[in-house]
């Protein structure tokens, strides 16, 4: 046994062993730390979505930022369409999560005169890239729209001599700096119209959130951080038993083949 523990390649497969495990097992770690995160997370955005709706520039406004514990809450804005400065973002998926298309954005001015940046939902795209896709018409007159509020993005960054109003993201920054009006920050992403707006004019609805919150959701698949890490932590402490088992292996053969050559040294 000691000679087989000795030999050069067992010397290198216990120390590739033994390094391994620290490695799995952090991997575990980081993977139940997201697994943390996500939940708090999806408990922020649960308690968010079951709050009672308010309206939009009591938790945002021109010039801040929208608050983490609020978004996705549900918020109203009142006032009219601003069809004009209407834009769209490029490279959004349909609810089918395949179909890429744009978002329509239509700021809303209040009666306050702030701009309120309404996604109106998903779109087809038009001929080609270059040219601007057929809307469906704002509606007009006066009117109180409802929906999510959500952040501004900033996870996409915006592309030189892109066609006139298009975007690659909703940020009420750029739009400030567009429109010189007042913008509210984050944008509101529409689920009801009061009155409500023929359905020929209405974009598709830009599906809510997937929330899966508990551990139990967690372990049979609807997140997969949990379920990662108890898979890391398996596989750390599988490889002592591994190691073993080769030594083991090992040793029995380096037994069967002294046998062997003590038996033809016997018949020599």
């Amino acid at each position: 046994m000691i000679r087989v523990l000795l030999s050069r390649r067992w010397v290198v497969l216990t120390l590739v062993f033994f390094a391994i495990i620290p490695a799995m097992v952090l991997l575990g770690r980081w993977q139940y730390h997201r697994y943390e995160a996500t939940n708090r997370q999806n408990t922020a955005t649960n308690a968010a979505m079951q709050a009672p709706p308010v309206a939009m520039d009591t938790v945002s406004h021109p010039g801040g930022s929208v608050p983490a514990a609020q978004t996705y809450r549900s918020v109203t804005a009142t006032g009219h369409y601003d069809p004009a400065h209407e834009f769209v973002v490029r490279q959004r998926t349909a609810a089918d999560g395949e179909t890429v298309g744009y978002y329509v954005i239509t700021p809303l001015v209040t009666d306050r005169g702030d701009l309120v940046l309404v996604n109106r939902g998903w779109i087809a795209s038009g001929a080609d890239a270059t040219t601007y896709p057929t809307v469906p018409p704002a509606p007009s007159g006066e009117l109180t729209v409802t929906g999510r509020l959500r952040p501004d993005e900033t996870f996409r960054r915006e592309i030189g001599d892109l066609p006139d109003r298009m975007f690659m993201r909703i940020n009420s920054g750029d739009q400030t700096v567009r429109l010189k009006q007042p913008v509210v920050a984050g944008y509101l992403e529409l689920v009801s119209t009061d009155p409500t707006p023929p359905a020929a004019d209405q974009a598709e609805p830009v599906p809510g959130p997937n929330v899966t919150a508990t551990g139990d959701d967690a372990v049979v698949g609807k997140g997969v951080h949990l379920p990662y890490a108890i898979q890391w932590w398996l596989f750390a402490a599988l490889i002592p038993t591994g190691w073993i088992v080769l030594l083991r292996r090992d040793i029995r053969d380096a037994r069967e083949k002294q046998a062997a050559a003590e038996a033809a040294a016997d018949e020599r």
